[in-house]
């Protein structure tokens, strides 16, 4: 058994856990922080991935014990209270979802992406860092139209529009 000390979408949380609970396991089911996805649990398709430490990370393949003294954003503390983040509301206005089961982890690996491109993406970028990341359903032409205009309203500082 491990001891487990987080925070957790700004909230300190500590629990008693098995040494192999992984991290994605502990936020579902310790937390029920249930927007973080089991998709494969063998880091292939991104549903699961989070902000650990600010940085995306596949939560299936990371121990909560090794997340320990980490801090953790999931796809329900990206938004600020019931205000929509910027890439979450550029997913709902440019369509860049059907069944959504990939959406979390999307969203959550493409806020990490502009957040490490400020200066703004282009499409081949965006495919290319997606490649971790499988939808299923979209075919990806809105999840990268999404993840595009996301960036530059962050870039500009403005709000996400529709095209």
């Amino acid at each position: 058994m491990s001891e487990v000390s987080l925070v957790v979408n700004g909230r300190k949380v500590s629990a008693t856990v098995e040494d192999r609970t992984l991290l994605v396991h502990f936020l579902r089911e310790h937390l029920g922080l249930t927007g973080t996805h089991v998709g494969c649990d063998t880091s292939q398709c991104g549903a699961c991935v989070v902000h650990v430490d600010g940085k995306a990370m596949k939560s299936c393949s990371m121990l909560a014990a090794q997340a320990s003294g980490s801090e953790i954003v999931t796809i329900e503390g990206l938004g600020a209270g019931a205000e929509l983040h910027p890439v979450q509301a550029a997913f709902r206005e440019h369509h860049g979802l059907q069944c959504g089961f990939c959406t979390p982890g999307m969203i959550m690996a493409a806020t990490d992406m502009i957040r490490r491109h400020p200066e703004g993406l282009d499409e081949k970028t965006v495919r290319a860092e997606l490649e971790g990341n499988i939808c299923r359903c979209t075919g990806y032409h809105n999840i990268v139209k999404a993840i595009l205009a996301a960036s530059e309203a962050m870039a500009k500082g403005g709000a996400v529009k529709a095209a």
